[in-house]
């Protein structure tokens, strides 16, 4: 008898950043509307904050390639890089902005010149500027007048959907008993989401199986399946 379940194979994967692909639910339903329309925001700059694995990278990519712009990490902002940057495209999504070590005067330089400049720039961070511990004042000021669009906690229809999203950017297909069997039982979060499905990619891989209720089960009571010795019960 053939055996057509699908098995994982040792390849990279790159998720889906298409804009079809961003799974709009009640929790991002506001920010995925907001990065839309910069046209209508109260000003030129827009604050994207949301926890880890939220959708805040697919979201910039989308308002960057909307716009005709680019998305850069906040680590490769520098004081002299603002103008020429900004001199070549019409919006600019810059990523990780509450990271440590950012460089306050060149996000600064880079807010202020945007303005100057007729530029829409959108930031994301995991938390509102209130908590990123900025210290130079005029930044800070900045920052804090800026619209904020959140993304708040994933329901359970969102989790499920994204459970598959993941796996498929894998090139894994999982059955919808796996689906109900984790969103039933899993930390309901973005971070957690896309942490169970690393850890069964890497068991599925090593043991060389598919990816099964029973596997899940054991890695949901935290059995190590990166051997591959485990044998998948009923």
């Amino acid at each position: 008898m053939s055996d057509d379940r699908q098995l994982p194979l040792a390849f990279g994967h790159v998720p889906s950043l298409a804009a079809d692909d961003f799974l709009v639910a009640p929790c991002n339903a506001r920010a995925h509307e907001w990065i839309g329309a910069p046209a209508l925001w109260p000003g030129p700059a827009s604050i994207l904050a949301g926890p880890a694995g939220s959708g805040k990278t697919h979201l910039a990519h989308l308002f960057a390639r909307s716009g005709g712009g680019v998305l850069v990490s906040a680590a490769e902002l520098a004081p002299d890089s603002s103008r020429p940057l900004l001199e070549s495209v019409p919006v600019l999504a810059v990523e990780d902005c509450d990271r440590p070590g950012l460089d306050e005067v060149a996000l600064f330089h880079l807010i202020n010149q945007g303005r100057e400049m007729g530029r829409f720039l959108l930031l994301t961070a995991r938390a509102a500027p209130a908590a990123w511990g900025v210290r130079l004042p005029d930044l800070r000021s900045r920052l804090l007048a800026m619209p904020v669009a959140g993304i708040g906690a994933p329901d359970d229809s969102l989790l499920a959907a994204l459970l598959v999203k993941l796996f498929d950017d894998r090139q894994l297909r999982i059955g919808e008993d796996v689906v109900h069997f984790l969103v039933g039982r899993m930390e309901r979060s973005f971070a957690a989401c896309a942490g169970m499905v690393e850890r069964l990619d890497r068991a599925a891989l090593a043991g060389r199986r598919a990816v099964t209720v029973p596997l899940a089960r054991r890695i949901l009571e935290g059995e190590d399946e990166d051997d591959g010795s485990g044998t998948e019960g009923p």
